[in-house]
């Protein structure tokens, strides 16, 4: 895997992070009406801080603390994870932009082009 680390950067770890956080934002947005659901979301950068030196990422994961609390305990405000959710896709197909850009140039070299 060393050998890929060094082709591929640190781009091939934020985007197992980012798809991660996809996920996890979407059960949130799923959730907002679920009562006493529980908002969480994942420090990025304590994450790929983490995934670097190989430990868990369980640690970077945070319950989101709400602006205005809900009766019913639900802690999801739509605006804030809708915006978290787009701007975590923008990030995701950044690190796939780079990563398809990387192997289309091995591609290309193995190729002889």
């Amino acid at each position: 895997m060393p050998a890929l680390d060094n082709i591929f950067g640190i781009h091939a770890t934020a985007l197992k992070l980012r798809e991660q956080r996809l996920s996890i934002l979407g059960s949130n947005i799923a959730n907002a009406s679920t009562p006493g659901y529980k908002a969480r979301d994942i420090d990025f950068s304590s994450a790929l801080r983490l995934a670097e030196n190989s430990q868990s990422t369980e640690s970077a994961m945070l319950y989101r603390v709400p602006l205005q609390a809900s009766l019913d305990g639900n802690t999801v405000e739509m605006a804030t994870e809708q915006t978290a959710f787009a701007e975590n896709a923008l990030a995701y197909r950044s690190s796939l932009s780079f990563l398809q850009g990387r192997i289309g140039t091995l591609t290309r070299a193995l190729k002889g082009e």
